[in-house]
C-alpha cells in the first residue's frame, strides 16, 4: 500500500512532536518514501537529525537553505507527493494555512501541494476550543483538508481536555486510508464485533471467548476503502479503527436496539458479533442472597439479531452472517444461509489450527447460493479484505 508512495510530515512547536519520530518509523518500514518538513519552533522539541536518521531524506527547514537537491524545493516536494500531513499542528500554523500565509517551508510547501492534506491538532484545550481556532479548522475543512479530532486527557501544560495529539498509530491509519483506493465511497456498511455478556448477579455472567478481532478488522477495512462505518461492538480490548462511528454495547438486547437503530439505512451488514445464545431468565432477590454456588439457573434464548435482519431486509442491502462451527461445517452453514435469508455466510471450523476465536489469523469459506469459495490461512485482516471484496462484486 505505501510502498513508492512520498508522504511529507509537517511538525510543528509542539511537545507532541517528540511523536512523530515513531510515525516516521512505521512509515518507512512500509517502504514508504518520507519527507519531515519543520518549523523553527519545532526543532526546540526534537533535532531534525533525528528525522534524517529515521527517512533516510533530509529534513527541511530553510526555505533558503541552498544545500538541497532540488532547483526549486517546495515546488518539487509538492510535484511528487501523495499525502501531507501537518502534525502536530499548532494554532498558528492553522492560522496561516487557512489564509494562504507561506512565511516559512512548511507552509510554502504546504500551499504548493495539490495532494491530500490532513491536519492534526495539538494544543492547550483553551486555545483548540477558541472560536478562532475553530473558525480556522472549519476553512480548512472547506477547502478539502481533513480534520482530525484531537484526543482528550492530561496535556503537557498540567490540563486536561481535548487538544492532545493522537497517537502515531492514529495518525498511520489516517495516511493509509487517505491513499486507499475508494471503491466503497458512498456506502454505509454496519459490522457487528466482539462477545455479548448476559447477567447473572452483581458477579457472574454468560458470555463467550470472542475477541471481536474479525469484525474489527472489516470495519477498518470497508473503512480504509471510503464506505462509512458502524460498529456495534461488546468489550474487548481493542481500540476502534480511526474514522468508524462506534457503539459499545454489553447485552444481546443491547446490541439487538443498536442494530435496529440504525440497520435500515445501511447498504451493507456484516454481523461478525458471536452473541451470547442464552440468557438468564429471572431470579428471586432472595435466591441470590443465599449465595449458594449451587443454585441451578433456568436459561432462555436471546433474541436472533441475525435473523430479523434477514426477515426485515429491505431491496437492494446485502446481509453477511458468519458461522462458527466445530463439525458439518459447509452443512450447518448452508442451512443458516437459507434460514436467516442471508446473501452470504462467512463459515469456519473452531478446530481448525490458525482459525477462530482470539487469533490473528482465519480461515474461511465464503457460501453464497450454491457457490463456494475456500480462503486459506491469511491475517484477519487480508481475509476482510477479500470478504469486502468479494461482497462488492455480488451485491
Amino acid at each position: 500500500m505505501l510502498k513508492g508512495k512520498h508522504i511529507i510530515l509537517g511538525v510543528t512547536g509542539s511537545i507532541a512532536a517528540y511523536k512523530i519520530a515513531s510515525l516516521a518509523s512505521m512509515l518507512k518500514k512500509q517502504a514508504a518514501d518520507v519527507t519531515v518538513i519543520m518549523t523553527r519552533n519545532a526543532t526546540n522539541f526534537i533535532n531534525p537529525i533525528t528525522f534524517e536518521t529515521l527517512t533516510g531524506n533530509k529534513c527541511l527547514v530553510d526555505t533558503f537553505d541552498r544545500n538541497f537537491e532540488f532547483s526549486v524545493e517546495h515546488v518539487s516536494l509538492a510535484k511528487q507527493t501523495d499525502v501531507f500531513l501537518v502534525a502536530p499542528a499548532s494554532a498558528n500554523v492553522i492560522a496561516k494555512a487557512a489564509h494562504g500565509i507561506a512565511d516559512d517551508m512548511l507552509t510554502t510547501t504546504l500551499l504548493a501541494c495539490e495532494c491530500p492534506k490532513i491536519i492534526a491538532p495539538a494544543m492547550n484545550t483553551r486555545m483548540y476550543q477558541n472560536p478562532i481556532v475553530q473558525d480556522n479548522l472549519r476553512v480548512l475543512e472547506q477547502y478539502g483538508m481533513e480534520v482530525i479530532s484531537p484526543a482528550k486527557g492530561y496535556l503537557a501544560c498540567g490540563d486536561t481536555g481535548e487538544g492532545k495529539m493522537p497517537e502515531p498509530e492514529v495518525l498511520y491509519q489516517f495516511i493509509v486510508k487517505t491513499l486507499h483506493p475508494k471503491d466503497m465511497k458512498g456506502l454505509k456498511v454496519l459490522v457487528t464485533a466482539g462477545p455479548t455478556m448476559e447477567k447473572i448477579d452483581p458477579v457472574r455472567f454468560i458470555s463467550n471467548h470472542s475477541s471481536g478481532k474479525m469484525g474489527y478488522a472489516i470495519a477498518g477495512a470497508a473503512m480504509m476503502r471510503g464506505a462509512e462505518v458502524t460498529l456495534v461492538t461488546g468489550k474487548t480490548g481493542l481500540a476502534a479503527p480511526a474514522g468508524v462511528h462506534t457503539k459499545e454495547i454489553i447485552s444481546a438486547a443491547d446490541m439487538s436496539e443498536a442494530v435496529k437503530a440504525c440497520a435500515r439505512e445501511q447498504d451493507i451488514i456484516v454481523k461478525a458479533a458471536a452473541v451470547a445464545d442464552y440468557r438468564p431468565k429471572y431470579i428471586a432477590e432472595e435466591k441470590v442472597k443465599k449465595k449458594d454456588s449451587d443454585m441451578s439457573i433456568e436459561l432462555e434464548r436471546t433474541e436472533d439479531i441475525l435473523g430479523f435482519l434477514g426477515a426485515h431486509k429491505r431491496e437492494g442491502q446485502f446481509l453477511c452472517g458468519f458461522s462458527m462451527e466445530t463439525e458439518n461445517v459447509i452443512e450447518n452453514s448452508r442451512a443458516k444461509l437459507t434460514k436467516k435469508n442471508l446473501d452470504l455466510i462467512v463459515a469456519n471450523n473452531l478446530k481448525q489450527q490458525g482459525a477462530g476465536f482470539g487469533t490473528d489469523t482465519n480461515v474461511v469459506t465464503l457460501l453464497s447460493g450454491d457457490e463456494v469459495v475456500e480462503l486459506p490461512i491469511m491475517s484477519k485482516e487480508e481475509v476482510a479484505d477479500r470478504l469486502l471484496d468479494y461482497i462488492l462484486e455480488h451485491r
